[in-house]
């Protein structure tokens, strides 16, 4: 295995820079579309429909990027692609803050303190964790926990990659289940509650209906990512030649020690705000949905999260570099900011390539008649029970290379699947179930993951030839193992008719 993984590494880092392969995939797709769309390709399903809120059938056909609308869509969009593509905005926004503390010292220091004082013996499991629970603020584990794993990996010697191939497994391998109820798993219900209804009107499902299960998937899948990480990632790696941080053998300066009591401070203080703006009820409770009085669905608080974030770095990260003399006023902070932006051009050109890809791809429509076709063949399957969740995690997995996107695929899959596993006598919570497997597994190796991108740009940080290929050969162990071991999870827990949540 070691030596098919490194053959995928060789391979993988031989092909051009991503922005390339994306100017290449481009190219393919509207030859793709060319061909499909001059046949008339069409497909009519059953599917959400957001702006109704209910299930309508649509019909989706294959739209040819050479076609007058096609050319004029190719010359027209990409800005708009550009600025309306999230991760872009998500990232930058994220990097004001996480950059300034990363800039300023405060990471280090932090990593340093860290280390020194968690148990080795469930670090990594620690990492796992927290990049699992952290599917709760979007995506501000990519760009938080990864790098700090790396990091935390790199101060106690042991090779950063590891640090990062765990960090990013519990952010994305194990993505759509957490000890919590996150905003996404409302938006799973409410498309399947509108699926159920075309098979029984008065039948609906809860948030919480996965609730144990995700609990049980979240503390075991992290178990397993953590024994990949130290007992075949890791070792395959080996020992790590770019050597310790000099700092990291030392303890804390008193400057640093000064810094870390401002950092600490600052924090108390920001905490403090936004709890007097989220934990009052209403009125008083800005932050709060204003419609339901909630902290979770719908209301500013998670909407902002990503800004309360940076916020947060931004101004710990300013109030350590105060203590610890590595910012002397509000320019040098502005600079170090500016500076931080400077280091993603890079990846801010791919996000471009990628954003537009995403588009053209999306516009064709190919992606959508893949998925109802595949949906199709497992929907007339002829197998039982646990074959066809075995079949139906499998389809998911294989549309997540194309469509990575959660709720677009669940809207799409859940008015064909839900009704068939209630026909079959099956609980509609038991479909979500096995979508979440399906789905997440894949997000660490899939090419239409943005963030793949951006744990390239991690990864060169400590191996300067590192590429989309180190990155895929380093997950696909999480990947498989997880397919594997989770489905069966699933079907050991339907075998023993164990609730998936609350009744």
């Amino acid at each position: 295995m070691s030596g098919f993984l490194g053959t995928i590494e060789r391979v993988g880092n031989m092909v051009p820079h991503p922005a390339i392969i994306f100017f290449l995939l481009i190219a393919v797709v509207i030859v793709l579309s060319t061909i499909f769309g001059v046949l008339g390709t069409t497909v009519t399903y059953e599917g959400y429909d957001p702006a109704l809120g209910d299930i309508v059938e649509q019909t989706a056909s294959v739209r040819s990027l050479l076609s007058p609308d096609g050319i004029r869509f190719m010359l027209t969009s990409p800005v708009a692609n550009f600025l309306g593509f999230t991760g872009v905005g998500v990232i930058l926004v994220a990097m004001i803050g996480v950059g300034l503390a990363e800039e300023s010292g405060l990471i280090a220091a932090l990593v340093r303190k860290l280390v020194a004082a968690a148990p080795r013996s469930i670090f990594t499991f620690m990492i796992v964790m927290v990049g699992v629970m952290s599917s709760i603020a979007a995506d501000a584990g990519y760009l938080v926990l990864v790098p700090l794993a790396a990091a935390a990996f790199h101060s106690m010697g042991r090779h950063p990659l590891a640090g990062l191939a765990a960090g990013f497994s519990g952010v994305a391998a194990v993505f759509l289940v957490n000890v919590f109820v996150t905003p996404t798993d409302a938006l799973l219900v409410e498309v399947t509650n509108d699926a159920i209804r075309a098979v029984n009107p008065d039948a609906q499902i809860s948030v919480v209906g996965n609730l144990f299960f995700m609990i049980a998937s979240s503390i075991l899948m992290g178990l397993i990512c953590t024994v990949l990480t130290e007992r075949f990632v890791e070792p395959r790696l080996g020992p790590y030649r770019g050597g310790v941080p000099v700092e990291a053998s030392h303890g804390l300066s008193g400057s640093e020690q000064q810094g870390l009591r401002n950092a600490g401070r600052a924090l108390l203080v920001f905490v403090a705000v936004v709890s007097l703006l989220t934990a009052p009820p209403l009125p008083w409770g800005i932050l709060r949905n204003q419609e339901t009085g909630g902290i979770m669905a719908g209301s500013p608080f998670m909407s902002a999260l990503i800004v309360l974030i940076s916020l947060l770095f931004l101004v710990v990260g300013y109030a350590y570099g105060r203590g610890a003399g590595t910012i002397a006023n509000v320019t040098d902070a502005i600079g170090l900011i500016v500076k931080t932006w400077g280091n993603l051009a890079g990846m801010i050109f791919l996000l471009f390539v990628i954003a537009n890809f995403i588009a053209f791809f999306n516009y064709t429509n190919l992606a959508t008649v893949l998925a109802v076709n595949l949906a199709d063949i497992l929907q007339y399957a002829p197998i039982g029970r646990a074959g066809y969740i075995v079949l139906f995690v499998v389809v998911v997995a294989i549309i997540d290379i194309i469509l990575t996107g959660a709720l677009a695929k669940w809207a799409i899959l859940a008015p064909v699947f839900v009704p068939l596993f209630m026909r079959l006598g099956g609980d509609p919570d038991l479909v979500i179930a096995a979508y979440r497997v399906g789905d997440s597994p894949m997000n660490v190796i899939t090419p239409l993951n943005v963030y793949l991108a951006v744990m390239v740009g991690f990864a060169r940080k400590y191996q300067k030839e590192a590429g989309i290929g180190t990155i895929v050969a380093l997950m696909i162990p999480y990947t498989v193992t997880l397919l594997v071991l989770w489905t069966a999870l699933l079907i050991g827990w339907t075998a023993f008719d164990l609730p998936l949540g609350p009744r």
